[in-house]
């Protein structure tokens, strides 16, 4: 079953996230079938929180 998930990345404490299409048995760092776009948490000011 393919489904979207948050792919994290970033340093420690820092999370950046790559909101992805991939399939359901893989890891959640694992490969992927498409990338839709991204997810900053830690986003201030003019920065992009959410593409």
């Amino acid at each position: 079953m393919v489904t979207i998930r948050l792919s994290r990345g970033g340093a420690k404490k820092r999370p950046f996230y790559q909101i992805v299409v991939t399939d359901s048995r893989n890891p959640r760092d694992g490969r992927f079938i498409e990338r839709l776009g991204f997810f900053n948490p830690l986003a201030t000011g003019k920065a992009e929180r959410l593409r």
